[in-house]
């Protein structure tokens, strides 16, 4: 259950104001069509994180205890840097296919969620945890919390969040895990 929990509130805090979010803000805004978007992104998200969290499950079948506590703990601390600094769509990011609504928003989520924050922090989630399925179904759950009322409240509630704050909170949980780690938290589970 704390793999989950702890998965469900990193997520959720670091994708607000990530650049997927805004894609989700760009999404809702073209279409007007919010529950395939909703779908899209669920299933995106799944998608990405599952393969996310194989490999944050590879790494620690690679890496000896002590190395993986150093580079869980030293990632951990990289993403509460990380999560400091915003986010902007990039050009081809906002370039949307003719395919339809759910199509396309499978594609550019799916793409747009490669290399980020979230997927990062997936990989080490899962390294950390041991626990695949609770990490996926956790970040899944996290990433939903901060799109779904994206897509359907949009700019109702995009300028009542202090970005800035949600982004420290969330800098803050990063920073505790990564020295949480590196000071031998997480003994008991190998690392």
């Amino acid at each position: 259950m704390e793999a989950f929990l702890i998965s469900t509130g990193i997520v959720g805090l670091a994708e607000i104001g990530d650049k997927t979010q805004l894609l989700a803000f760009l999404l809702a805004a073209k279409f007007r069509k919010p529950l395939p978007i909703v779908l899209a992104i669920f299933v995106a998200t799944v998608a990405n994180h599952a393969f996310a969290a194989a490999v944050g499950a590879w790494i620690t079948s690679m890496l000896g205890p002590d190395v993986l506590r150093w580079v869980l703990g030293v990632s951990f601390l990289a993403m509460a840097a990380w999560t400091l600094i915003p986010d902007k769509l990039d050009e081809d990011e906002t370039k949307l296919a003719k395919y339809g609504v759910f199509l396309t928003t499978l594609i550019a989520f799916f793409m747009a969620e490669m290399g980020d924050k979230t997927q990062v922090a997936t990989v080490a989630l899962a390294a950390r945890y041991h626990d695949i399925v609770s990490v996926v179904l956790g970040t899944t759950f996290g990433m939903m919390l901060a799109n779904v009322p994206a897509v359907y409240l949009g700019d109702k509630i995009a300028n009542r969040v202090s970005l800035r704050l949600v982004h420290g909170i969330a800098a803050l949980v990063f920073a505790a895990l990564g020295v949480a780690t590196l000071l031998g938290a997480g003994a008991a589970l190998g690392f």
